[in-house]
């Protein structure tokens, strides 16, 4: 997502500074940022002054912050913390980029002001991090593009690449998501930083549906054989981490609000589609 906001905003005349840890990035001014290092993000952020910083750093390998739950308090907790505090100081509108994994799953579809209830660390230390957050929290739902992220291939990303590859795949029939494009959620944050909207923002994509029906579709718009994607359970997958099962969001504040509106999967699959011939899919 950042990547790819930083593109559209390079695109509407933006000056963009793009923070990065270990990965050059393709757009914008490079700028070194470590979330371990919350002096040097003040200094950071006071030297450049920027009108927003949208905070979408942070460790978001779900296992790894249930395996070591320290190293993710000091990213996510900690560094949101010292990435909070400098935006303030500068005088900066801050976005910072939430996950529907605040809710434990049991009713799905969730709106702003229903209660978080995170099952996992990665869910708990994202939601601690919505405390330091005075600007605008925009909380999101299964990230996909036409572009690897800092070298990690997102789940349309590896689902085509596993297809196209003759490889069977297991994917859950038990999990249900509203999948969000890079490219809208893109659009919906810089609308929202151009307006200053404050306060929790469902922005994710309009379709509810599994894991499986969402990889059903991608093959399908890519033209794959679907007879490799194989029906598993969430029980069967034997994660160290907790997910939820149902962690739709409803984004139909995020409808009325913007008029980048969240798109339906059917037509964000099509823009995924005209996208990817720009890029390779590994």
């Amino acid at each position: 997502m950042g990547s790819k906001l930083a593109q559209i905003a390079l695109a509407r005349g933006h000056e963009v500074f793009s923070g990065y840890a270990h990965n050059e990035p393709e757009f914008g001014r490079g700028v070194k940022f470590d979330l371990l290092d919350p002096a040097g993000i003040l200094d950071l952020v006071d030297r450049m002054r920027p009108d927003v910083v949208v905070h979408s750093a942070a460790l978001t390998d779900v296992d790894r912050c249930e395996r070591e739950r320290e190293l993710a308090y000091k990213m996510n907790v900690e560094g949101t913390r010292a990435t909070a505090m400098a935006a303030e100081k500068a005088g900066s509108f801050l976005v910072y980029i939430s996950t529907d994994y605040v809710f434990d799953g049991l009713a799905g579809m969730y709106r702003e002001d229903d209660s978080p209830r995170p099952v996992s660390y990665y869910g708990y230390s994202k939601l601690l991090g919505e405390q330091f957050c005075r600007g605008c929290i925009a909380r999101t739902c299964v990230i996909y593009g036409s572009h690897p992220a800092s070298g990690k291939v997102n789940f349309a990303l590896w689902l085509i690449n596993s297809l196209r590859s003759g490889k069977e795949v297991r994917v859950v029939t038990d999990q249900f998501i509203t999948p969000t494009l890079n490219t809208n959620l893109a659009g919906m944050v810089l609308e929202a930083a151009d307006r200053r909207l404050c306060g929790v923002y469902n922005l994710a994509g309009a379709t509810r549906l599994s894991r499986y029906d969402f990889a059903m579709e991608l093959a399908k718009a890519f033209d794959l054989d679907r007879a490799l994607l194989r029906r598993s359970r969430m029980e069967d997958m034997k994660w160290p981490a907790r997910r939820p099962k149902d962690s739709s969001l409803d984004a139909s504040k995020a409808t009325r609000m913007l008029a980048c509106k969240p798109l339906a999967i059917k037509e964000a699959i099509k823009h995924l589609v005209d996208e990817m011939p720009e890029t390779e899919v590994g």
